[in-house]
């Protein structure tokens, strides 16, 4: 769900081995890894040239076992918005390699910062895509940002309205903290660090989702590393030292 790589840079280099990094871990996966991009990834023009030279579109949808997944972009920013942001950003970061506080700067006041942005081409895609795919059985949306949260991306809303008559699920991550909303009668889940910071937020830990997909509802649950034990009843490979959770630590 985004931030796969740390990103804040725009030294094509140094890029190029986040991302070598990053796709050497993904290709032991035994299954296809789908990539969702974040703000980490794909805030500022060069960042996004890498993703399209390297993987193509920043939105996309396919349909596996007739269950639709749309992979959205939140970082859809007009060009001259996007330059903002990055300015913004960029002094931000700057302050706090100085060691200063920076959640007074402008960038941390931003609202795209927190919920993103869904850009009207992209809505217009992923409606065509849902009008050409209107009988599969389940709908699956991964997005970086909730750009949903605040309700006031007009584009998206667009979107979920071309929802409307169908099951859905949508994931998303970004903030590094669990949490589960209804919304428009469906499961809207925010998914905790992925391997990200933590917080000392209870809801902050490291899990992986696994969704079954079978007859009628999907069925979603939420592995934590801390929370699978091998047939001792211990976590594999620790030697009591370990510690998944940053509030525990």
């Amino acid at each position: 769900v985004g931030d796969l790589i740390d990103g804040p840079t725009e030294d094509v280099t140094a890029l190029a081995a986040e991302w070598d990094s990053f796709d050497a871990r993904a290709e032991r996966a035994s299954a296809p890894v789908f990539r969702v991009g974040g703000n980490h990834d794909l805030t500022g023009q060069v960042l996004r040239d890498v993703w399209a030279d390297r993987y193509g579109p920043r939105y996309y949808h396919f349909v596996y076992k007739n269950v639709l997944f749309l992979v959205l972009d939140t970082e859809d920013h007009t060009d001259q918005r996007m330059a903002q942001i990055c300015d913004a950003r960029a002094a931000a970061l700057d302050a706090i390699a100085r060691g200063e506080d920076a959640t007074e700067m402008e960038y941390y006041q931003l609202p795209e910062r927190m919920t993103g942005n869904v850009g009207t081409e992209q809505a217009e895609y992923f409606k065509t895509v849902l009008a050409d795919n209107a009988d599969v059985r389940w709908t699956m949306l991964f997005m970086h940002k909730p750009v949903w949260r605040e309700g006031q991306d007009a584009d998206f809303v667009e979107i979920e309205a071309a929802l409307a008559d169908r099951p859905y699920s949508v994931f998303n991550g970004h903030l590094h903290t669990m949490s589960h909303t209804i919304r428009n009668g469906r499961d809207y889940m925010m998914l905790g660090t992925t391997g990200g910071s933590q917080s000392v937020n209870t809801m902050s830990f490291d899990h992986v989702t696994l969704v079954t997909v079978g007859e009628g509802e999907p069925s979603i649950a939420h592995l934590r590393l801390d929370g699978i034990l091998d047939k001792a009843g211990t976590i594999p490979g620790d030697d009591g030292n370990t510690c998944f959770q940053a509030s525990q630590c």
